[in-house]
């Protein structure tokens, strides 16, 4: 198992808290996990890292630091469960698997890495989230003004799709009129440049938005819409893989800062392995997931080059315009720069 240079400088950062921490050794200490999504490790790639993230962990403390799971959003939707986290001290430890939906709202810095069309594949997004320049300056950054520490950023399924229940869309031409719900408002503001309508609904409400018709269609990958059932209510399912699908592992900065560096050692190799696995196992599913779709009664369509170049183009632009509104523009350069980095990288 390879840890990326910058988990051992977060450790070895942190380790030097510890030189007192021997009378921790005899004490167990257990953290609750809270995510969204069932605890289906086959529909979830959340919970699949968050069950490996917990079995690693106990394993490599000989069960000295437990996790508890808190699936389906127990503890709060995304903006409750971070501001939980960082209120959350030892007396309440947490670690939280937030989207962009969690990230944003303190850290809006991120929407950066969440450019439409940013990475040519998942060998590229996995450098740039592993080792770029961007992600070194966002963890310090995030730490610095939460206290909490951004630990992993764990691969959740693939790239996302475009789903709706009115008909195929091949070009941006095809979103015209639609409602579709937006994860966050990057999402909202890419669907506003193809001509479709956005609005921020949670992942909990989805199913009965599109039922009522509250919103046409979203987007998401394909594990989401098989395990939210979505093809219940969606028809059309168009594979344009404009956004690479992540989560961040969020871990409250007391706790780090407090426990036995042999623990703190234990919780970041213990979720690199888990994302590893994550990534493996993802990449496999993707497929499999979308047959199912199909199997079910969905219409798959994947765009061809000219007309994912006119997603790009309308896209992309529009996107970036929104971004540089809500964020400073060297965040932007620098993920654009990082990210063509990673794509050349990718290449070779």
């Amino acid at each position: 198992m390879k840890i990326p240079v910058k988990r051992f400088l977060l450790f070895f950062c942190i380790s030097v808290l510890f030189v007192c921490s021997s009378a921790f050794g005899a004490d167990s200490l257990e953290l609750r996990m809270s995510y969204n999504g069932p605890a289906d490790p086959e529909n979830n790639a959340v919970h699949l890292f968050a069950s490996n993230f917990k079995s690693s962990v106990e394993e490599r403390t000989e069960g000295n630091v437990k996790i508890r799971l808190f699936p389906d959003s127990q503890l709060g939707n995304e903006e409750e469960r971070m501001e939980l986290l960082m209120k959350s001290g030892m007396n309440q430890p947490i670690i939280n698997i937030a989207s962009y939906a969690g990230i944003a709202p303190v850290f809006p810095e991120m929407y950066a890495s969440n450019i439409p069309f940013l990475f040519n594949g998942y060998e590229a997004a996995h450098i740039f989230f592993d080792s770029s320049r961007f992600i070194e300056r966002a963890e310090k950054e995030f730490h610095e003004r939460t206290g909490a520490y951004l630990v992993e950023v764990i691969e959740e399924g693939g790239f996302l799709a475009f789903t709706n229940s009115k008909r195929e869309i091949r070009s941006p031409e095809d979103f015209e009129g639609l409602k579709f719900r937006g994860m966050a408002e990057d999402q909202v503001a890419l669907y506003k440049s193809f001509g479709a309508s956005g609005t921020p609904i949670p992942w909990t409400e989805l199913y009965m938005a599109l039922k009522t018709g509250v919103v046409d269609g979203q987007m998401n990958p394909a594990m989401y819409i098989k395990m939210g059932s979505l093809h219940e209510v969606q028809k059309y399912l168009t594979l344009a893989n404009i956004q690479y699908s992540d989560q961040f592992l969020v871990i409250n900065g007391d706790i780090m800062d407090s426990i036995p560096q042999e623990y703190v050692k234990a919780i970041l190799e213990a979720a690199a392995d888990a994302n590893e696995e994550n990534r493996k196992v993802m990449e496999e599913q993707d497929s499999k997931d979308i047959k199912f779709l199909v199997d079910k009664g969905m219409e798959a369509y994947t765009p061809n080059e000219s007309e994912m170049e006119q997603f790009r183009e309308k896209g992309q632009p529009a996107y970036l315009e929104w971004l540089r509104e809500q964020i400073e523009k060297e965040w932007v350069d620098m993920a654009l720069e990082c990210a063509e980095r990673a794509n050349a990288k990718a290449g070779q």
